[in-house]
Formats: C-alpha cells, structure tokens, sequence
C-alpha cells in the first residue's frame, strides 16, 4: 500500500469483507491509533463484487498492507454463498439460514492470526455481531472467547506470554448502533456491499437476509440509506 506504518503506533489486522460491518470495524481501529493490516478473503462467494468494495476501502484509508488470500471454500460447500445450487432465501426463516458457511470465521481468523503473529501485531479485529445478524454460532461472543483462548495457546508470542488479542466491538451493537457509530467516523455507506447476490455492479438485490438486515438498521438510525438497489 502506499503508506508506511509509524513505528510509534501498535499494529492491527482488520478482517475486510467490504461490507458494512467490517468498514465500521477498520474505522474503529483506525481511530483507536492503529496502523491497520487488511486481510480479505476470496473464497468462492457468489457475491464476489464485495471484494471490489475491500479493495477500494484499503486504497482509500491507506492501511499498512493490505492482502486478499484464495481459500475456495467451494469444494467445501454446504452454504448457498459457495454453492450457486442453493439458492439465497428471501424470507425469513427458523434456525441458522443457509447463507451460513461452515467454519468460515475460524478459517478466516486463523489466517488473522497467522498474520497478526508474523507482523508482531497486538490486535485482530473483525466485525462479527451477536444482536441484529442472522444466527451464525461463529458471530457469538462465546465463539471469539474460545478461539482467544486457543490463540493464546497455539502461537509463540502466546506461549511466550503475549497475546494476540482478537478485538470485537461491534458485538453487542444492533445494526442501528453499528451505523450511527460508523457515520459518526466518517464512513461511506455507499461504498460498501452486503448484499449476498450484488449484481456485478454491486447493485443490491434488497430482498436478502443481509439488505433486510441493512435496511432495517438504516431506518432505525434515522440515516438515509445509500445502498443502490438493483431496478432503483
């Protein structure tokens, strides 16, 4: 990237999926003082243009590094976001939807980790959610705190006894709060992309869990929502 990290400030990784979750998640870190380490994933999702959206943010914001890792979760399947068989509801439904992918944020945070560890960064930040999502057991608190604790176990600054710590502030946020915080940051809703079927312009279908979700925190934050629907 084009900036070099100030020896002065500590280091972060910051999870990007160029959603609006993980945006507010990179503006956090950033205000906090860190010099921020992008990692995103192309793992076969069907709503690759997010990458797009990630690209662009790590470009804007001038993070540290910023790298995106192939990890085809498609020859894995069983998630209608790897497997163009399934198809994305559009109702909502009982129990964990189909949209979730098996294992995916401990893929992703090991590869954090991995990083994180190398770089001799002090924080992973990712922006999982336990309130207004869609019921993934990999966005809840007792998730985060278990892999903590076998982070501190499986890496050797851990062993050494320094931790990696694996920051979440936007857990306990309904998407309302997650939205009026990242405004208040300056983020630029418009330039993210939730929607789990965005055509390739990044256009939102507004009838996914993920827009249903994103729709709703916008108008209970009482901010106009700048997402580009699909026929709007």
């Amino acid at each position: 990237m084009g900036s070099t990290a100030s020896q002065n400030k500590q280091k972060a990784v910051v999870l990007l999926s160029g959603g609006l979750d993980s945006t507010t998640c990179l503006a956090i870190a950033q205000d906090q003082g860190y010099d921020c380490y992008g990692l995103s994933f192309d793992y076969g999702q069907r709503h690759r243009v997010e990458l797009h959206s990630a690209e662009q943010l790590a470009a804007e914001k001038g993070l540290a590094d910023y790298r995106v890792i192939p990890v085809d979760m498609r020859g894995i399947g069983g998630s209608a976001l790897t497997d163009a068989s399934i198809d994305i509801p559009e109702e909502e439904g009982i129990g964990i939807p189909v949209t979730y992918v098996p294992a995916r944020n401990t893929v992703f945070l090991a590869y954090a980790m991995a990083w994180a560890e190398v770089l001799a960064a002090k924080a992973i930040f990712i922006g999982v959610n336990a309130l207004d999502y869609s019921g993934y057991p990999d966005c809840r608190p007792e998730f985060i705190s278990a892999f903590q604790a076998m982070a501190n176990l499986a890496t050797k600054v851990g062993v050494e006894g320094q931790t990696i710590i694996i920051e979440t502030p936007l857990i306990q946020m309904t998407k309302a709060e997650i939205i009026s915080t990242g405004s208040a940051l300056g983020v630029d809703y418009s330039k993210t992309v939730s929607c789990y079927q965005a055509n390739e312009a990044g256009r939102a279908c507004g009838r996914c869990d993920s827009c249903r979700l994103r729709r709703k925190g916008f108008m209970e934050a009482g901010i106009d929502d700048p997402t580009l629907y699909s026929g709007s």
